[in-house]
């Protein structure tokens, strides 16, 4: 399997801290989380490859031409504001998005971030755009002819909207992917089997019958991301009936996963895809700092084979998925179930 990955630019995004109920801690998603990633694309012999840079065409099917300029823009600003921290988080917000948009970087920034997991350093920008470089070449070769390929993503993309980073994402890799295939395939589907659901994917194509996205993650009702990922959230205008989302309860499974999984797929095959994207979250591993379910490692090779029994050309972009021993070995469980299940 071709794996996509610039492990030094996408190194270069080290943010120092989240917001944790009231308290700062260190923020999980570090470059640490790429290397464990790497040693399991290594245990399973797949063959890494540098992502060509697509520039912003791939990325502007998908953000608004606002957003880009703040992402490209930002922090050079912000370093002009005296006394300012090295890294950009939010720290105002607008009640709704048709909110006036202000000059002002600080206010930007609220309009644009929507929670205090996405600070915005010095190599924030280029780190999200090889990471979307990765998810482009992935789609590529998969249009080319591969029959599946994985894009490395770091950082991950999926609770990123048309022009709100949120959730340690700033561009939606899965949804750029999607995009992109859309060139060729006139139904593309997002799967997400994500510990968190994939509320920027989702608000994405909430209106477009074009895209097809399923979510399985933990219930939201007290769980990131609290306000989307519900059940009664099946989209809107022409894309009602092209969301789908299966909330777990928290500490579910790797047998609860799979029949959420399994019930979800059968709207997938309904709606007859010519390719596919895996929004693929390790988080869900029972022993992943998050702890919202209990899959095991050996569920993540259950997971990759049911996959695969779709028999479509499939991306596989990473998104969640946080530092633990066995977070390598779930990365290697789940490509070789999905290799072990193609048809």
């Amino acid at each position: 399997m071709k794996v996509f990955s610039e492990q030094k630019r996408q190194s270069q995004h080290n943010p120092s801290g989240f917001l944790v109920n009231g308290v700062m801690q260190p923020n999980p998603e570090i470059p640490e989380r790429l290397e464990k990633l790497l040693s399991g694309v290594a245990a399973g012999g797949h063959d890494l490859h540098v992502p060509k840079d697509h520039g912003l065409g791939p990325i502007a099917a998908v953000h608004s031409p606002v957003y880009l300029k703040f992402l490209s823009t930002v922090h050079e600003r912000w370093k002009r504001i005296p006394d300012a921290t090295h890294e950009i988080f939010p720290n105002i917000h607008p009640d709704r998005r048709t909110a006036s948009y202000p000059l002002s970087a600080v206010g930007q920034a609220g309009f644009h971030i929507t929670d205090m997991s996405c600070p915005i350093g010095e190599h924030t920008w280029e780190a999200a755009r090889w990471s979307a470089n990765c998810a482009v070449s992935a789609a590529e070769v998969v249009l080319n002819g591969d029959h599946v390929a994985y894009a490395l993503c770091r950082p991950p993309g999926h609770h990123c909207f048309t022009d709100l980073a949120g959730g340690f994402c700033y561009l939606n890799n899965s949804a750029i992917a999607a995009q992109f295939l859309r060139q060729t395939h006139d139904r593309v589907a997002i799967i997400d089997v994500d510990l968190h659901h994939g509320n920027g994917t989702q608000g994405i194509f909430f209106a477009r019958d074009d895209v097809f996205t399923l979510s399985i993650h933990a219930d939201p009702a007290r769980f990131y991301p609290f306000f989307w990922g519900h059940a009664h959230e099946v989209g809107e205008g022409a894309g009602h009936g092209y969301n789908l989302n299966v909330p777990l309860p928290r500490g579910t499974g790797t047998d609860g996963f799979m029949k959420g999984l399994r019930d979800g797929l059968a709207h997938v095959r309904n709606f007859a895809p010519g390719a596919v994207v895996i929004a693929l979250g390790l988080d869900a591993y029972e022993g992943d700092p998050f702890g919202g379910l209990t899959v095991s490692t050996s569920g993540f090779s259950e997971i990759g084979k049911e996959l695969a029994a779709l028999g479509l050309p499939t991306v596989i972009v990473q998104e969640g998925g946080y530092l633990c021993n066995e977070l390598g070995d779930n990365l290697h469980a789940f490509l070789s179930g999905f290799a072990d299940g193609t048809p």
